[in-house]
């Protein structure tokens, strides 16, 4: 039997909110191992003088207990 944890990452990126996605999962995999799936459950944009500046991400990545 499996058991799995999940824990909830902040991430953000200047490019869009694949990238900070992808960030966040990159970092947490150098130090969690078994990583499964992640879920992004919120999506929000930092804007200055009518640009978006900063795409952020809040997700949640579940990963497999050795």
């Amino acid at each position: 039997m499996s058991v799995l944890k999940v824990i909830e990452i902040l991430s953000s990126s200047s490019t869009s909110w694949e990238e900070a996605t992808q960030k966040a999962v990159a970092k947490a995999s150098k130090s969690v191992n078994n990583i499964r799936s992640v879920y992004v459950k919120e999506q929000t944009a930092t804007v200055k003088e009518g640009k978006v500046v900063e795409f952020r991400v809040n997700l949640k990545l579940t990963f497999e207990l050795e």
